[in-house]
């Protein structure tokens, strides 16, 4: 099959798109034929060997955590899914790739695109997650920095379905966007504090650290303390006393918040928005997008 491999930790130099062995499916799992692959900051980490104490990965490497496409082989004692059903979820061989093997997965709506889908699984599980351990409940305050990005984008709209008040850091051109997800938008950067202030009178409940950008200081200020901060993003949490939040998570859990969130996105209660596709031989181009951040949405790759 054709994938994007990489034999050596590095930059996007080390990305090779060229004939792979594919993979097929084991006892318990299904192979979708991938339609899209989300590109994530995560898998730039992982590729740079930045999550190689934490997360080791093998070489050869097929990037990629996320798929959406077509069930195309079933392994034994699989009675869920058969072969032909639209999904989408979690990969284990790497989505990058004509072909992978699922983790996690939910069937996918028809109203819902696989590109739409493929923005899902890391935003959805990630923000869920976080949305849980900061304990954010109805009538709260929350911000969020970030909250034009592809995991921010979620994060926000499953805050405002929660029945909290939702500020959102992120750059000028993306205020009226995040105006039409029930956000209040402030600009982020020197004065932060001041600006949030001036938005948030009644102070802030709880912080979700999307960007990763030196936001911790401020969010610390604005809470008069580390409690009920959180980031997902920022690797000198712990030099803030604030808990940086990673977790492999249930599979049994993931497929079901997954299923739920499709469902919303199908009734036309949780948007998702793709920045830009690119068809695999452009990975270069997508990754070198994804690592200088400032991408409002979601970048896919189609096999």
């Amino acid at each position: 099959m054709q994938a994007v491999v990489y034999e050596e930790f590095g930059g996007p130099e080390v990305l090779q798109v060229r004939e792979f062995d594919e993979p097929h499916a084991g006892p318990g799992e299904v192979r979708i034929a991938v339609r899209a692959a989300g590109v994530n900051p995560f898998d730039f980490k992982v590729r740079r060997g930045y999550m190689q104490p934490n997360l080791p990965a093998a070489l050869p490497a097929v990037p990629g955590y996320e798929v959406a496409g077509v069930v195309d082989e079933v392994g034994e004692g699989v009675t869920d899914f058969v072969v032909g059903d639209e999904v989408v979820g979690w990969s284990k061989t790497g989505g990058y790739a004509a072909h992978a093997v699922a983790g996690a997965i939910a069937k996918k709506p028809a109203e819902v695109s696989f590109e739409e889908a493929v923005t899902l699984p890391v935003a959805g599980e990630t923000s869920v997650r976080a949305l849980r351990e900061l304990g954010l409940k109805e009538g709260e305050t929350l911000l969020v920095h970030g909250a034009a990005g592809g995991v921010g984008v979620v994060g926000v709209q499953l805050a405002v379905a929660l029945g909290a008040t939702v500020i959102g850091t992120a750059s000028e051109a993306n205020h009226e966007y995040l105006r039409s997800l029930g956000v209040i938008p402030v600009l982020y950067g020197e004065g932060l504090v001041d600006r949030v202030r001036a938005v948030a009178p009644q102070g802030i409940d709880a912080v979700y650290d999307v960007a990763g950008k030196g936001a911790l200081p401020d969010s610390i200020e604005l809470r008069g303390g580390t409690d009920r901060v959180l980031t997902v993003a920022d690797p000198t949490a712990a030099d803030h006393g604030i808990p940086f939040s990673m977790g492999t998570g249930d599979p049994v859990e993931q497929a079901a918040d997954l299923r739920a969130q499709l469902q919303l996105a199908a009734e036309g209660k949780l948007q998702l928005k793709v920045a830009e596709t690119f068809a695999l031989t452009d990975v270069v181009k997508a990754v070198e997008i994804s690592e200088g951040g400032h991408v409002s949405g979601k970048l896919v790759l189609k096999p």
